[in-house]
């Protein structure tokens, strides 16, 4: 089975929230989620042990946790008590620890270190952490839902008067659209 992304790239949290588009969710079962780290392949750690239902149930908890946490904040208000639970949880479900390493190349530096005793926890844990560093950032308020006609991906734009997930896409779409309107008029 081949899953196609239609938008990576983003925020590693918008990456996530974006695997849940209008027409269903594609990490809802194990070869979609190994379709999907396939593609953020450098962002996360490895997951040890392949990819099962446990992983998936930890990787949905945290994305449907953020979603209701990023709605709120973005909204103004405070995220939903459940939400935070869900995300605490998954933070702490992997303890983490920075260890200092050498290279010649390009000498001191500090790189986080997870155990790898349960994978799922691990990877619940790394995506929680990008969904921190979301909603606690300056940038959460500039987070943009695209404007295309039921496309409901998040993204951060690059220039201020980005509209949609993807210019080729939804935009190409709007496009047409406002064409066809011009020329029936």
């Amino acid at each position: 089975m081949t899953v196609n992304f239609p938008l990576i790239g983003e925020h590693l949290a918008l990456d996530l929230l974006n695997t849940r588009p209008a027409d269903g969710d594609l990490i809802a079962e194990p070869e979609g989620l190994v379709g999907w780290l396939a593609e953020e392949v450098g962002r996360l750690g490895p997951v040890g042990g392949g990819v099962g239902e446990a992983e998936v149930v930890a990787v949905v908890a945290v994305r449907e946790a953020a979603r209701a946490a990023l709605a709120a904040v973005r909204g103004g208000e405070r995220p939903p008590v459940g939400a935070l639970r869900v995300l605490n949880s998954a933070l702490a479900g992997a303890p983490a620890h920075r260890e200092l390493t050498w290279s010649a190349g390009s000498g001191l530096a500090a790189d986080r270190r997870r155990p790898a005793a349960d994978p799922a926890a691990r990877l619940a844990a790394e995506l929680a952490e990008a969904v921190t560093d979301l909603l606690t950032g300056p940038r959460v308020g500039e987070v943009r839902e695209c404007e295309g006609a039921e496309c409901v991906l998040l993204f951060l734009p690059a220039h201020p008067r980005r509209r949609w997930c993807v210019a080729g896409a939804c935009g190409n779409r709007a496009r047409v659209a406002r064409y066809y309107a011009r020329r029936r008029a």
